[in-house]
């Protein structure tokens, strides 16, 4: 099955999706008008609707400036941060009718690249934000000041992601070519390792679900790597097939094999790391760059993307089921 649906508000080019850690039909999309270059941003939350067979719009909260990226709270419900292109994050509580944030976080100067809250149960709620100005921020909900600001990186740093297993530590890439491991409890604000991972900008990391070690980096070289971090004289696997830069790696939540991808060669791309080295599928129905990916915690196999084609997808690809 594949569910399909056009952002609304008229020329809103996707740049981010997110599943709901909480419900299997929510989900999260970010976009920005005019290819984010002038014009609003735009907060989406679709249900999915399978017996229906569509993506029906629930929410839909605008920013002044564009957004770039989405992120859940693990703690509440209904609880959303987003990325801004004027250097803001925003909190959004989008239970109720309220349509402006109920917090937002100025600090970066410069565009906010990705956003993500923390995974970890037991660590603090905290979240944290990279930027085009070259540092990652770590937050806490309920102030308004960011609690660190972690710098190392020489240039963008295009994402940051928590690990999702192992409490404080974070990896961030970045356009010096570079992957850099953190950790919240070094006083030091530098990174604990930093090494070169791809011959070109590195766009988008992920760690997987299964291994505390392991971490997956995607870059303009388009290739997809994957790093043992107790070991990075080499990758433990690169993976190529796209023809043009890799925008998002994602690792899935229910097989540590799997993985799924998204290009500017407008494709999504399924591999697994036990049967071969080149894409299981290629999926092309998307007519722009396809930047936004991710994968529904709650049901094994389902993928979420969003396009600059102004479209937002849902589907199964039968070699992650």
């Amino acid at each position: 099955f594949m569910l399909r649906t056009t952002l609304s508000g008229g020329a809103r080019h996707g740049y981010s999706v997110c599943c709901s850690p909480f419900s299997p039909n929510l989900l999260a999309c970010v976009a920005g008008q005019n290819y984010g270059i002038s014009g609003v941003g735009t907060l989406y939350v679709f249900e999915r609707q399978l017996e229906r067979g569509c993506l029906v719009e629930m929410v839909c909260r605008e920013w002044p400036d564009a957004l770039f990226d989405v992120t859940w709270s693990e703690e509440a419900d209904g609880v959303l941060v987003t990325a801004s292109g004027d250097g803001s994050l925003q909190l959004w509580d989008v239970r109720g009718q309220e349509v402006e944030p109920v917090g937002a976080f100025r600090e970066h100067s410069q565009e906010v690249s990705s956003v993500d809250w923390v995974q970890v149960r037991s660590a603090p709620q905290h979240f944290i934000s990279s930027s085009w100005d070259g540092s990652v921020k770590l937050w806490d909900p309920h102030r308004s000041e960011s609690l660190n600001t972690f710098l190392g990186h020489r240039g963008v740093v295009y994402e940051a992601a928590w690990s999702p297993r192992v409490a404080g530590l974070f990896a961030s890439v970045s356009r010096d070519q570079t992957l850099a491991l953190w950790s919240v409890e070094n006083p030091s604000p530098h990174p604990v390792q930093q090494f070169c991972a791809h011959d070109g900008e590195v766009l988008s990391c992920d760690w997987s679900k299964y291994n505390d070690n392991v971490i997956v980096t995607a870059a303009v070289d388009e290739l997809i790597r994957g790093w043992d971090v107790r070991n990075i004289t080499s990758p433990v696997f690169c993976l190529s097939g796209h023809s043009m830069a890799v925008r998002k790696v994602r690792c899935s939540p229910h097989d540590g094999n799997q993985l799924a991808s998204c290009s500017y060669d407008f494709t999504v791309r399924t591999w697994n790391l036990s049967q071969e080295d080149s894409p299981l599928e290629t999926f092309s129905h998307h007519t722009e760059f396809t930047v936004g990916l991710g994968f529904n915690l709650h049901i094994k196999g389902e993928v979420v993307d969003c396009s600059w084609d102004e479209s937002v997808c849902v589907y199964m690809p039968v070699s992650l089921t």
